[in-house]
């Protein structure tokens, strides 16, 4: 397998200051050393001893899946901040009024779930009802639902507010909302739609 790079962001945002982004890049950039070091292991693990009560191979698999998706939705989260936040525009709005009646009824329902979740909150399109969804991950490799599209993704975890906000969370989910870059989630949506000619 090919290593990893941790990927470069220089953001600038409102209400999430430098220090609580240079910490928050140091945790994504440990998921990638860590999901490399997995898969160095990987290569070496012994697979006649394979068990699904313990074995080196499965916890190594097991924690793949975590560190990977740690590394793969922190970057969707750091590429789709740094907009000027506000009503979305494109493809998105549409979808949204469609999926939820109005951006005010998504909005509303996407904070709850960002209230709700102790790790991550994904709206996700669906090719299959063609519909978009919000989702509550408690972990990085927990919750998410087989065969949809992450269009915005927003950090959850205490570590992405604590340094700003405190225990303060619907501060932290206010300017995450300040922030949002529709442009980025819009070229996500189109991505979608090319791939299943929908």
């Amino acid at each position: 397998m090919d290593k990893l790079v941790a990927k470069k962001y220089n953001l600038v945002l409102k209400g999430i200051s430098q220090k609580a982004l240079t910490e928050h890049y140091k945790l994504y950039e440990g998921y990638v050393n860590k999901t490399n070091e997995i898969w160095d292991k990987l290569l070496t693990a012994d697979r006649t001893k394979a068990n699904a009560t313990y074995s080196e191979y499965r916890e190594l698999k097991l924690e793949e899946s975590y560190s990977l998706d740690g590394v793969k939705l922190h970057e969707l989260y750091f590429e789709n901040l740094g907009g000027p936040g506000g009503m979305p525009v494109g493809l998105i709005s549409h979808m949204i009024a469609a999926s939820f009646g109005s951006f005010e009824a998504w909005k509303e329902d996407f904070i709850a779930c960002g209230i709700s979740s102790r790790g991550w909150t994904v709206l996700c399109f669906d090719p299959i009802d063609l519909k978009l969804h919000n989702y509550l991950q408690d972990l990085h490799n927990h919750g998410i639902i087989v065969r949809t599209a992450p269009l915005l993704v927003m950090d959850t975890y205490e570590h992405a507010y604590f340094i700003d906000y405190g225990t303060d969370k619907k501060g932290y989910i206010k300017a995450f909302m300040d922030n949002i870059k529709w442009s980025e989630v819009n070229k996500r949506v189109s991505l979608w739609v090319d791939m299943h000619n929908l």
